[in-house]
Protein backbone atom coordinates (compact mmCIF):
# COMPACT_ATOMS: atom_id res chain seq x y z
CA UNK A 1 0.00 0.00 0.00
CA UNK A 2 1.29 3.26 -0.88
CA UNK A 3 2.51 5.45 2.07
CA UNK A 4 -0.11 7.91 3.22
CA UNK A 5 1.29 11.50 2.39
CA UNK A 6 0.22 14.13 5.18
CA UNK A 7 -0.07 17.91 3.73
CA UNK A 8 0.38 21.08 6.06
CA UNK A 9 -1.37 24.49 4.16
CA UNK A 10 0.34 27.02 6.56
CA UNK A 11 0.78 30.68 6.41
CA UNK A 12 0.77 32.60 9.45
CA UNK A 13 -1.08 35.56 7.15
CA UNK A 14 -4.51 35.19 7.09
CA UNK A 15 -6.70 35.66 4.03
CA UNK A 16 -4.89 33.68 1.94
CA UNK A 17 -6.88 31.28 0.49
CA UNK A 18 -5.76 28.22 2.59
CA UNK A 19 -9.24 26.80 3.69
CA UNK A 20 -10.61 26.93 -0.08
CA UNK A 21 -7.43 25.27 -1.31
CA UNK A 22 -7.66 22.31 1.31
CA UNK A 23 -11.60 22.11 0.13
CA UNK A 24 -10.88 22.59 -3.58
CA UNK A 25 -7.43 20.13 -3.05
CA UNK A 26 -9.26 17.70 -1.56
CA UNK A 27 -12.19 17.42 -3.71
CA UNK A 28 -9.49 16.78 -6.56
CA UNK A 29 -7.68 14.29 -5.14
CA UNK A 30 -10.62 12.30 -4.44
CA UNK A 31 -11.91 12.75 -8.31
CA UNK A 32 -8.87 11.48 -9.09
CA UNK A 33 -9.46 8.26 -7.28
CA UNK A 34 -7.15 9.12 -4.21
CA UNK A 35 -8.59 8.31 -0.41
CA UNK A 36 -8.67 11.78 1.34
CA UNK A 37 -9.07 12.97 4.59
CA UNK A 38 -8.97 16.86 5.40
CA UNK A 39 -8.62 17.98 9.09
CA UNK A 40 -10.06 21.64 9.91
CA UNK A 41 -6.82 22.80 12.70
CA UNK A 42 -8.41 26.15 12.84
CA UNK A 43 -10.94 26.88 16.16
CA UNK A 44 -12.58 29.13 13.91
CA UNK A 45 -13.88 26.21 11.71
CA UNK A 46 -13.67 27.73 8.60
CA UNK A 47 -13.21 24.92 6.75
CA UNK A 48 -15.81 22.70 8.43
CA UNK A 49 -18.63 25.60 7.62
CA UNK A 50 -17.33 25.34 3.61
CA UNK A 51 -17.97 21.78 4.08
CA UNK A 52 -21.59 22.03 4.76
CA UNK A 53 -21.46 22.16 8.94
CA UNK A 54 -22.80 25.76 9.09
CA UNK A 55 -23.03 25.63 12.96
CA UNK A 56 -19.30 24.02 13.58
CA UNK A 57 -19.53 24.98 17.36
CA UNK A 58 -22.66 23.61 18.32
CA UNK A 59 -21.03 20.32 17.16
CA UNK A 60 -20.78 17.57 19.74
CA UNK A 61 -17.98 15.76 18.64
CA UNK A 62 -15.04 17.75 16.81
CA UNK A 63 -11.02 17.57 16.28
CA UNK A 64 -10.69 19.21 19.44
CA UNK A 65 -12.53 16.66 21.35
CA UNK A 66 -10.27 13.54 19.49
CA UNK A 67 -6.81 15.79 20.66
CA UNK A 68 -7.69 15.89 23.99
CA UNK A 69 -8.77 12.28 24.47
CA UNK A 70 -4.72 11.74 23.20
CA UNK A 71 -3.70 13.91 25.75
CA UNK A 72 -5.77 11.78 28.60
CA UNK A 73 -5.19 8.97 27.43
CA UNK A 74 -8.70 8.14 26.68
CA UNK A 75 -9.97 5.69 23.84
CA UNK A 76 -13.54 5.93 21.39
CA UNK A 77 -15.18 3.33 19.69
CA UNK A 78 -14.07 3.67 16.22
CA UNK A 79 -13.69 6.97 14.53
CA UNK A 80 -17.47 8.79 15.06
CA UNK A 81 -15.62 12.31 14.21
CA UNK A 82 -15.27 11.35 10.77
CA UNK A 83 -17.38 12.51 8.66
CA UNK A 84 -18.23 11.48 4.96
CA UNK A 85 -18.70 14.04 2.43
CA UNK A 86 -20.77 14.07 -1.05
CA UNK A 87 -17.99 14.67 -3.18
CA UNK A 88 -15.80 11.61 -2.11
CA UNK A 89 -13.71 12.79 0.73
CA UNK A 90 -14.11 12.59 4.78
CA UNK A 91 -13.21 15.75 6.86
CA UNK A 92 -12.68 15.69 10.51
CA UNK A 93 -14.44 19.36 11.82
CA UNK A 94 -13.27 22.17 14.70
CA UNK A 95 -14.59 24.51 15.98
CA UNK A 96 -13.61 26.39 19.37
CA UNK A 97 -12.59 23.96 21.44
CA UNK A 98 -9.49 23.61 19.82
CA UNK A 99 -9.07 27.22 21.74
CA UNK A 100 -8.78 25.69 24.90
CA UNK A 101 -7.22 22.59 23.51
CA UNK A 102 -4.29 24.89 22.03
CA UNK A 103 -3.87 26.32 25.78
CA UNK A 104 -4.36 23.46 27.56
CA UNK A 105 -1.35 21.55 25.49
CA UNK A 106 1.49 23.81 26.63
CA UNK A 107 1.49 21.98 30.19
CA UNK A 108 0.94 18.01 28.30
CA UNK A 109 3.18 15.84 27.70
CA UNK A 110 4.66 15.14 23.79
CA UNK A 111 2.58 18.21 23.58
CA UNK A 112 3.99 18.98 20.05
CA UNK A 113 2.96 14.94 18.35
CA UNK A 114 -0.55 15.33 20.47
CA UNK A 115 -2.58 15.85 16.59
CA UNK A 116 0.41 13.47 15.01
CA UNK A 117 -0.61 10.75 17.39
CA UNK A 118 -4.35 11.34 16.46
CA UNK A 119 -3.63 11.15 12.74
CA UNK A 120 -1.07 7.78 13.24
CA UNK A 121 -4.17 6.18 14.41
CA UNK A 122 -6.46 6.96 11.17
CA UNK A 123 -4.56 8.05 8.09
CA UNK A 124 -3.40 4.22 7.13
CA UNK A 125 -6.79 4.69 5.36
CA UNK A 126 -6.01 7.40 3.22
CA UNK A 127 -3.30 8.28 0.63
CA UNK A 128 -3.41 12.10 1.68
CA UNK A 129 -4.18 13.85 4.92
CA UNK A 130 -4.61 17.42 4.22
CA UNK A 131 -4.70 20.04 7.02
CA UNK A 132 -6.04 23.36 7.31
CA UNK A 133 -4.07 25.39 10.07
CA UNK A 134 -4.81 28.69 11.49
CA UNK A 135 -3.26 31.90 10.78
CA UNK A 136 -0.72 31.86 13.34
CA UNK A 137 2.31 30.32 14.15
CA UNK A 138 1.16 28.78 17.65
CA UNK A 139 1.14 25.34 19.02
CA UNK A 140 -1.74 23.73 16.97
CA UNK A 141 0.35 24.78 13.64
CA UNK A 142 3.44 23.55 15.50
CA UNK A 143 1.22 20.27 15.81
CA UNK A 144 0.24 20.17 12.57
CA UNK A 145 3.70 20.20 10.88
CA UNK A 146 4.91 18.16 13.62
CA UNK A 147 2.18 15.61 11.50
CA UNK A 148 3.49 16.71 7.84
CA UNK A 149 5.39 15.07 5.29
CA UNK A 150 5.69 18.40 3.83
CA UNK A 151 3.91 21.87 4.04
CA UNK A 152 2.06 23.87 1.43
CA UNK A 153 2.15 27.76 1.32
CA UNK A 154 -0.07 29.76 0.10
CA UNK A 155 0.54 33.70 -0.89
CA UNK A 156 -1.47 36.51 -1.87
CA UNK A 157 -0.36 37.13 -5.49
CA UNK A 158 0.33 41.01 -4.24
CA UNK A 159 1.92 40.00 -1.20
CA UNK A 160 5.49 38.90 -2.09
CA UNK A 161 7.77 40.15 0.56
CA UNK A 162 10.29 37.68 0.48
CA UNK A 163 11.07 38.68 4.77
CA UNK A 164 7.43 37.83 5.56
CA UNK A 165 7.94 34.22 4.82
CA UNK A 166 11.32 33.89 7.58
CA UNK A 167 9.60 33.31 10.31
CA UNK A 168 7.60 30.45 8.92
CA UNK A 169 10.22 29.31 7.24
CA UNK A 170 12.09 29.47 10.57
CA UNK A 171 9.55 27.71 12.41
CA UNK A 172 9.65 24.58 10.07
CA UNK A 173 13.21 24.49 9.96
CA UNK A 174 12.91 23.86 13.66
CA UNK A 175 10.63 21.90 13.59
CA UNK A 176 13.06 19.49 10.87
CA UNK A 177 15.60 19.68 13.76
CA UNK A 178 14.02 19.00 16.90
CA UNK A 179 10.66 17.43 16.03
CA UNK A 180 9.98 15.89 12.73
CA UNK A 181 13.46 15.61 10.34
CA UNK A 182 11.32 14.18 7.55
CA UNK A 183 9.21 17.77 6.99
CA UNK A 184 9.78 19.09 3.89
CA UNK A 185 8.26 22.88 2.34
CA UNK A 186 6.27 20.98 -0.78
CA UNK A 187 6.23 24.27 -2.40
CA UNK A 188 5.05 28.10 -2.58
CA UNK A 189 2.33 28.86 -4.54
CA UNK A 190 0.21 31.86 -5.09
CA UNK A 191 -3.38 32.83 -4.59
CA UNK A 192 -5.87 35.66 -5.71
CA UNK A 193 -4.23 37.11 -8.55
CA UNK A 194 -6.41 39.40 -10.48
CA UNK A 195 -6.11 40.51 -13.95
CA UNK A 196 -3.53 42.80 -12.94
CA UNK A 197 -1.20 40.71 -11.44
CA UNK A 198 -2.42 37.47 -13.37
CA UNK A 199 0.28 37.39 -15.94
CA UNK A 200 2.56 35.00 -17.52
CA UNK A 201 5.84 35.69 -15.93
CA UNK A 202 4.17 35.68 -12.20
CA UNK A 203 5.43 32.92 -11.16
CA UNK A 204 9.16 34.43 -12.42
CA UNK A 205 8.70 37.28 -10.30
CA UNK A 206 7.45 34.47 -7.25
CA UNK A 207 10.76 32.47 -7.89
CA UNK A 208 12.90 35.97 -8.01
CA UNK A 209 11.51 36.50 -4.51
CA UNK A 210 11.54 33.24 -3.16
CA UNK A 211 13.53 31.04 -5.66
CA UNK A 212 17.09 31.22 -3.51
CA UNK A 213 15.54 29.33 -0.40
CA UNK A 214 11.77 27.73 -1.27
CA UNK A 215 10.56 25.36 -4.02
CA UNK A 216 7.84 27.62 -5.86
CA UNK A 217 5.03 25.61 -7.61
CA UNK A 218 3.96 26.81 -11.25
CA UNK A 219 0.03 26.69 -10.38
CA UNK A 220 -1.65 30.43 -9.60
CA UNK A 221 -4.71 30.58 -8.31
CA UNK A 222 -7.15 33.19 -9.60
CA UNK A 223 -9.02 35.31 -8.08
CA UNK A 224 -12.66 34.92 -9.03
CA UNK A 225 -16.09 35.62 -7.93
CA UNK A 226 -17.10 31.88 -8.21
CA UNK A 227 -13.83 30.71 -6.45
CA UNK A 228 -15.29 33.35 -3.76
CA UNK A 229 -18.72 32.06 -3.70
CA UNK A 230 -17.52 28.60 -2.55
CA UNK A 231 -17.28 29.19 1.22
CA UNK A 232 -21.49 29.57 0.84
CA UNK A 233 -21.67 27.38 -2.22
CA UNK A 234 -21.24 24.13 -0.20
CA UNK A 235 -19.63 22.76 -3.08
CA UNK A 236 -16.02 22.69 -4.59
CA UNK A 237 -14.84 24.64 -7.60
CA UNK A 238 -15.24 21.80 -9.21
CA UNK A 239 -18.99 21.72 -9.07
CA UNK A 240 -19.39 25.34 -8.79
CA UNK A 241 -17.79 26.28 -11.96
CA UNK A 242 -16.24 23.04 -13.55
CA UNK A 243 -15.25 25.08 -16.46
CA UNK A 244 -13.77 28.40 -15.22
CA UNK A 245 -9.64 29.39 -14.49
CA UNK A 246 -10.03 28.89 -10.62
CA UNK A 247 -11.16 25.00 -11.72
CA UNK A 248 -8.74 24.94 -14.14
CA UNK A 249 -5.82 26.17 -11.61
CA UNK A 250 -6.77 23.80 -9.08
CA UNK A 251 -6.46 20.90 -11.20
CA UNK A 252 -2.93 21.82 -12.40
CA UNK A 253 -2.40 21.95 -7.98
CA UNK A 254 -3.76 18.73 -7.69
CA UNK A 255 -1.63 17.41 -10.41
CA UNK A 256 1.84 19.30 -8.97
CA UNK A 257 0.82 18.01 -5.41
CA UNK A 258 0.48 14.43 -6.39
CA UNK A 259 4.05 14.91 -8.67
CA UNK A 260 5.51 15.66 -4.95
CA UNK A 261 3.96 12.95 -3.26
CA UNK A 262 4.83 10.46 -6.13
CA UNK A 263 8.38 11.75 -6.17
CA UNK A 264 8.91 11.23 -2.58
CA UNK A 265 6.77 7.97 -2.58
CA UNK A 266 9.73 6.85 -4.91
CA UNK A 267 12.67 8.02 -2.77
CA UNK A 268 11.65 6.49 -0.17
CA UNK A 269 11.61 3.17 -2.06
CA UNK A 270 14.95 3.83 -3.76
CA UNK A 271 16.37 4.13 0.43
CA UNK A 272 15.09 0.93 1.39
Amino acid sequence: MPKTKVIAVANQKGGVGKSTTVYNLGAGLAMDGKRVLLVDVDPQGDLTKMLGQRKPHEMPLTLGNVMNDVVANAHRDGHPEIIRHGEGFDFVPANRTLSAVEVGLVNAMSRETVLKQYLDGVKSEYDYVLLDCRPSLGMLVINALSASDYVLIPVQADYLAAEDMTELVGTVQSIQRQINPKLKIGGVFLTMANETNFRKDIVKTVKENFGKHLPVLQTVIPATVRLAEISTADKSIFLHEPRGRAAKSYRNLVKEVTDIGNRQRSKSALSR
